[in-house]
């Protein structure tokens, strides 16, 4: 008998325990602590996006207790989802202690921005007022090729925000990626398996997407496979693969002189024993 056959039998058991636990969790709403501007903001495209590729912004918040606020940059397509998504994402961001901040834009996409420049001006023109306000050392936004429309109007949309702003404005950037894979990643971070199972919980907040596909489920998979890629895309071609079981791939640069610029000469790999914000220094 093949020796793995055990093996991935178990592995789909354990998919097919994942999607029956329940979801609509009740979580309740974490105390509010004494309002400042956000250390991290993470631009979503959708609700959702800040459990899937949030774990160095709960790191972060949880290690170097930085505040992070998710910015809501659209709440979907589906216009008669749009009010229960707004309920999840509440649920999902008091789950991970994520403050919200909801912009809520409609047809954030390439050909908005091409063909209909007074809506995408007004909506470059408010993300650029949350920048100021918030003066964030870090900020999260998918990659400029992340294969789905809104993934990559969400990066553009930032990016065109960040150019209207002052050129001595500086922060971190942090890019993501979930739906198409970055062609040069810098970071490696590793998740614990507490951390994982609470974005998890707090994806499950998303239950009237999760139904329809128990992508939440499927999130360990996910990050399996990227600290398989991350050993060789980032840790170098060869290289030995990390002593861990959960990671997410990242890029960081920094926002200078009117344009992202470099921070590492190599690949970085972030273990659970070292606080993340010595990658912001």
């Amino acid at each position: 008998m093949n020796p793995f056959q055990k093996f991935v039998s178990e592995s789909a058991l354990v998919f097919q325990s994942g999607t029956k636990l329940p979801l609509d969790y009740k979580f309740k709403a974490r105390s509010v602590m004494a309002r400042k501007p956000a250390d991290v903001l993470v631009f979503s495209p959708h609700p959702d996006d800040e459990c899937i590729t949030g774990a160095l912004a709960l790191r972060l918040l949880r290690e170097a207790k930085w505040k992070v606020t998710n910015v809501a940059v659209t709440l979907g397509s589906r216009q008669g989802r749009r009010a229960a998504r707004l309920l999840e994402l509440k649920n999902a961001c008091d789950c991970l202690g994520f403050d919200l901040i909801v912009a809520g834009f409609e047809n954030i996409n390439l050909e908005s921005r091409k063909k209909n420049p007074a809506h995408w001006l007004e909506a470059v023109r408010t993300i650029a007022r949350i920048l100021v306000a918030q003066k964030p050392r870090v900020i999260f936004l998918p990659h400029e090729t992340d294969a789905h429309p809104a993934h990559i109007g969400t990066h553009f949309l930032v990016l065109d925000a960040l150019r209207k702003l002052p050129r001595d404005f500086e922060c971190f950037a942090v890019e993501t990626e979930f739906w198409g894979q970055m062609a040069n990643p810098n970071l490696l971070v590793e998740t614990s398996a507490d951390e994982l199972a609470d974005l998890i919980a707090a994806l499950a907040c998303h239950a009237g997407e999760v139904r329809r596909n128990p992508y939440h489920a499927r999130l360990p998979a996910w990050m399996l496979d990227n600290v398989r890629r991350g050993a060789e895309i980032i840790g170098g071609r060869g290289a030995a693969g990390p002593d861990f079981t959960f990671g997410t791939i990242y890029r960081l640069q920094k926002w200078r002189g009117g344009k992202l610029q470099a921070v590492f000469n190599c690949g970085r790999v972030l273990g659970a024993k070292k606080n993340p914000a010595g990658l912001f220094r």
